[in-house]
C-alpha cells in the first residue's frame, strides 16, 4: 500500500512539472509576442514621435530652410575660388541642379535615367561611375562635378588628371536641398535657387498640416531586384521621403537595418506588421506588379501582414521614386502622402 501511495505522488508531482512547464512555456510565448508588439509600439512611436518633435511646429521657408549649416560650409569649401566656366558633371541629380539654376555645363554623365531635354545635345561623357577620359580631356573643363557616393571611385579613374574637382550629396531628399543651395550660392545663382527652394519648401509646410492631427502608419519600403526583393530603410531616396512624411519606417524601427537594403526576412517582418507597403517596381530589370504578385503567391506569409489584408500595397513608378531626382521630388511627396493621409 505504501508503495502505491508513493507511486500515487510521484505521478501527481509529474503531471503537474508537466502543465507547469507548458504554463511556462505559454507564458514565455505570450511575453514574447507582447514584446515584440510593446517594442514594435515603443519603436513606432519613438520615431514617429522623434521625426515629428523635429518638425513640430515648423515653417520652412528660405531662411529657415531645414539645410544643415555645417554641410553646407563644408561642401561650399571644396570649390575653387575663380568660378569655373566649363564644367562637366558625371551624376544626373546635380546635372538637373545645373539646369534649374540655368548654368549649361560642357559635358553631362551618360544615363538611362533622363537628364532635361535641353540638355540632350551637351556632350555625354560616359558613365556617373567610369567618364571616358579622353572624352573629358578633350572638353577641357575647370570643373568636375560628381556624387560624393562616388568620390572615391572617381578620384581613381581621374588619378593623374589635373582637373579641379568637387563632390556633392545626392542620395536623399535632404541632400537634394543642401546641393541645390550650394551650388546656387557658389555660382551666385540666388534667384534661380531661391525660386526652386520655395517649390521644395513649399510642398514641405503644405504636407506637415495636412497631417496634423493624423495617425501616421508604419511602413514597409520593398524594392525588386531582378532574382529577389529587399527592404529599404531611411537612406534610400523614398526611404528619406517616407521619414519626411513623418511615416514609420520598419525597417528603422522594428527591424533595426543598417544598410541601405537588405534581405527581406518573413519572420521579422510578420512581426512588425506594417500597415502599409510601398513596392518600388523598377520596370524590364527589376520587380514588376506581376513579379511581385507571383512573390505572395510562393510565400503565403505576406497574406498574412496587416497591409495585405486591408489592401495597403502599392506599386511605385521607378521613374518618379527609384531615381534621386529634384525635379520629381514634389511629385513624389504628393504622390506618397497621399497614400498615408487619404
Amino acid at each position: 500500500m505504501k508503495k502505491l501511495l508513493v507511486l500515487m505522488v510521484v505521478a501527481a508531482l509529474t503531471a503537474m512539472t508537466a502543465c507547469s512547464s507548458t504554463n511556462t512555456a505559454d507564458n514565455q510565448t505570450k511575453n514574447a509576442a507582447t514584446t515584440n508588439t510593446t517594442a514594435k509600439e515603443t519603436n513606432a512611436a519613438n520615431t514617429t514621435e522623434a521625426t515629428n518633435t523635429a518638425d513640430a511646429g515648423k515653417e520652412f521657408s528660405l531662411e529657415n530652410d531645414g539645410v544643415d549649416e555645417a554641410l553646407f560650409n563644408e561642401a561650399l569649401s571644396q570649390f575653387p575660388a575663380t568660378v569655373p566656366q566649363r564644367i562637366v558633371t558625371t551624376s544626373v541629380p546635380l546635372t538637373e541642379m545645373l539646369y534649374l539654376l540655368g548654368i549649361t555645363p560642357v559635358g553631362v554623365p551618360t544615363s538611362t535615367n533622363p537628364i532635361p531635354a535641353d540638355f540632350e545635345t551637351i556632350d555625354k561623357i560616359g558613365s556617373p561611375m567610369a567618364p571616358d577620359l579622353e572624352v573629358v580631356t578633350k572638353l577641357e573643363p575647370d570643373l568636375l562635378l560628381g556624387a560624393e557616393s562616388l568620390r572615391s571611385t572617381l578620384d581613381k579613374t581621374l588619378e593623374g588628371m589635373d582637373l579641379q574637382k568637387a563632390y556633392l550629396r545626392t542620395e536623399s531628399f535632404e541632400d537634394l536641398k543642401l546641393s541645390l543651395k550650394v551650388l546656387g550660392t557658389y555660382f551666385n545663382k540666388k534667384d534661380e535657387m531661391n525660386a526652386a527652394l520655395t517649390k521644395i519648401l513649399d510642398k514641405e509646410n503644405e504636407l506637415s498640416k495636412l497631417a496634423e492631427g493624423k495617425e501616421l502608419p508604419s511602413v514597409m519600403l520593398v524594392i525588386g531586384t531582378s532574382d529577389s526583393f529587399m527592404v529599404m530603410s531611411e537612406k534610400s531616396y523614398l526611404g528619406s521621403l517616407v521619414k519626411k512624411l513623418g511615416a514609420d519606417n520598419i525597417a528603422t524601427s522594428v527591424l533595426n537595418v543598417t544598410d541601405t537594403y537588405s534581405p527581406i526576412n518573413m519572420e521579422n517582418i510578420v512581426a512588425a506588421d506594417p500597415d502599409v507597403i510601398l513596392v518600388l517596381a523598377s520596370g524590364d530589370h527589376g520587380a514588376t506588379k506581376d513579379k511581385f504578385k507571383k512573390e505572395i503567391e510562393k510565400n503565403e506569409t505576406w497574406t498574412k501582414l496587416s497591409a495585405y489584408t486591408n489592401d495597403k500595397i502599392y506599386m511605385l513608378d521607378y521613374s518618379v521614386f527609384g531615381v534621386t531626382s529634384i525635379i520629381n521630388a514634389e511629385t513624389a511627396l504628393t504622390e506618397i502622402a497621399k497614400y498615408f493621409y487619404e
